[in-house]
């Protein structure tokens, strides 16, 4: 955790001029600190040498009142800054964090990680309030007031200098040690917020079949264990900022000591006159607080810190982007040969040597172990994995383009996608959505005729008949209150009544009855008769029937037991009378 991230100036735009604010601000600190220091020396052996009287140093004292309140409104006027850009920052990180889960799709931490990148995002951003408010303009205190007090003292006395020049970066030194160490406490702390937020939304998301098979109680315990790993490492963060705030303050003390010795014991010997050996008691202690007060605020930004640290590795993480052709409207048809891919920062491969030819009025069934690839090679086709190996190409008319060549968000506005996990869109965040929004999200305003044509397809007209509102009943925007099958139902319902040219269907029958997946198999042969790429992942035989070819992908170095489920399916395959068997990885 550097004292100041460039990251956060590049990420965070408003950084920059709150950094200029606080120089400035710093800048007059530092002046005001050095008249108070002589103001009051000047009151002080004015008074108790020279017997002044209240008339004489009146006027002085309101000149120190007046300093005491100008430092008073700076401090204000830093607080003020300081929220405003903490404000600004936090939208800006949040913002590119949120585009750049979403550009990394699938195989990025919004995927992988649900619950931990929600508790970063959220919780952990929030922790940055410490970092604008406390840490960061004490660290340019830090920076140009014990300069200018070293400065002004040096012109003074130079034995009180070279001891507070050679006694300020012990204070750092300390500051750096301890920073290294309470790095790793905040390191765990995070670690075990993420386990813990994670777990908690897989629980809330599972909790009705967990209640359905009387297994929620035991899920209590989990949670309580975690729970209290979290606690023991929060304590464990606080316990390193109180210890290391005593051992500051027991070093800038001892260091302050060292010049009042030197002073007073060369004042009793007449080796230094009394208003300069005031004047340089007074500043000294002066030097080391910004330090202190830096030391003490960086563990209250410790926790924005690491969760920014955090951040700014999802914001470096790099995301497919494409290039810029564009492809002319009409029938696309998808290309692989000998295609591998892997996910980043792993060495093995998760699609391996994969050839197929995926043509507008067919559909394309890929089957193959669990682990084999599939899910891989759909997260290819949408452009969220590079090929690592071979070529992925797309051809409108009888020039095929590399996907890489493609400008990603036109590409992605061509394919309808309905991944193993469905979700609710809305127009609006902030809105619930409706059962119509929820269908008809990307076709904008569409006759309600179409969208009850959708879900007649989909097997699930007669349940949002049963509602309420009908097309207008509002659903959640988890989807809870649906089962896993009504919500794969309705987002093939969107998939259905949209126009895109290429269609990507993830086991979208896991969850149906025979009876609902009769009627889904049909709907999916429907979008192949209308000129649809169509590409679905086939775990149940019935999918196969409507298969105009089967591709099946394997691991490299397939677990046996995996070959012998992909196997038993293939035999299953070959008996279909519309399907093409094509072997594809061994």
């Amino acid at each position: 955790m550097r004292p100041l991230d460039p990251r956060l100036m590049r990420y965070a735009r408003s950084t920059r001029g709150f950094i200029v604010i606080a120089v400035v601000l710093g800048i007059v600190t530092a002046v005001l600190v050095i008249i108070q220091a002589r103001l009051l020396s000047d009151v002080i052996v004015r008074v108790t040498s020279e017997g002044a009287s209240w008339s004489d140093v009146r006027d002085s004292v309101v000149l120190i009142a007046s300093v005491f309140a100008g430092r008073a409104l700076i401090a204000w006027a830093a607080e003020v800054a300081a929220v405003r850009a903490s404000s600004r920052a936090k939208q800006q990180l949040r913002s590119a964090a949120m585009e750049h889960v979403l550009a990394l799709g699938p195989t990025g931490p919004g995927a992988t990680d649900p619950g931990g990148t929600a508790a970063l995002i959220t919780r952990g951003v929030d922790a940055l309030d410490g970092y604008y408010a406390r840490y960061l303009p004490q660290l340019v205190l830090a920076v140009i007031v014990p300069i200018a007090v070293l400065a002004t003292v040096l012109g003074q006395d130079i034995l009180s200098a070279v001891i507070i020049a050679v006694t300020l970066p012990l204070i750092p030194l300390f500051m750096a040690l301890i920073g290294m160490y309470t790095k790793s406490q905040v390191d765990r702390q995070w670690r075990t917020l993420g386990v813990l937020s994670g777990h908690f939304l897989d629980l809330v998301s599972g909790l009705p079949t967990l209640k359905a098979f009387g297994r929620a109680k035991t899920q209590v315990e989990a949670i309580r264990a975690v729970g209290d790993r979290y606690r023991s490492s929060t304590m464990g963060v606080l316990r390193v900022s109180f210890l290391s705030s005593l051992a500051l303050e027991l070093l800038a003390t001892l260091s302050v000591a060292l010049v009042a010795v030197s002073v007073g014991l060369r004042l009793a010997e007449d080796q230094i006159v009394y208003p300069v050996a005031l004047f340089v008691l007074l500043l000294a202690p002066e030097a080391y607080l910004p330090l202190r007060l830096v030391g003490q605020h960086f563990h209250a930004a410790a926790e924005g810190l690491g969760a920014a640290d955090r951040v700014f590795t999802i914001l470096e993480t790099p995301a497919p982007t494409g290039g810029d052709e564009v492809l002319p409207r009409g029938g696309v048809t998808i290309e692989a040969i000998d295609l591998s891919a892997r996910y980043p920062g792993r060495d093995e491969l998760a699609l391996s040597r994969v050839t197929f030819t995926a043509s507008p009025g067919t559909v394309t069934a890929v089957v193959g172990g669990s682990g084999g690839g599939k899910s891989t090679l759909l997260s290819a086709i949408l452009g969220f994995i590079s090929a690592d190996s071979g070529s992925l190409n797309v051809r409108v008319t009888d020039t095929a383009t590399s996907l890489d060549a493609l400008d990603m968000q036109q590409w992605r506005q061509r394919i309808a996608w309905v991944p193993q996990r469905a979700h609710l869109p809305s127009r609006d965040l902030a809105d619930t959505p409706t059962v119509s929004d929820a269908v008809g999200i990307r076709e904008g305003s569409i006759a309600d005729e179409r969208v009850w044509e959708a879900l007649a397809d989909a097997g699930i007209a007669d349940e949002i008949r049963a509602l309420p509102g009908g097309l207008n009943s509002e659903l959640a925007a988890d989807g809870s209150g649906l089962s896993v099958g009504q919500l794969q139902r309705l987002s093939l319902a969107r998939a259905l009544i949209t126009s895109a040219d290429v269609v990507l269907l993830d086991e979208p029958t896991a969850a149906l009855d025979p009876v609902t997946e009769r009627s889904v198999v049909a709907a999916i042969g429907r979008l192949a008769e209308q000129g649809r790429t169509v590409i679905v992942v086939a775990h149940r035989p019935a999918l196969l029937d409507v298969a105009t070819q089967v591709i099946r992908v394997e691991q490299a170095a397939a677990p046996e037991a995996a070959r012998s489920e992909a196997d038993d399916l293939v035999v299953r395959e070959s008996q279909s009378e519309t399907a093409t068997v094509l072997r594809v990885g061994w």
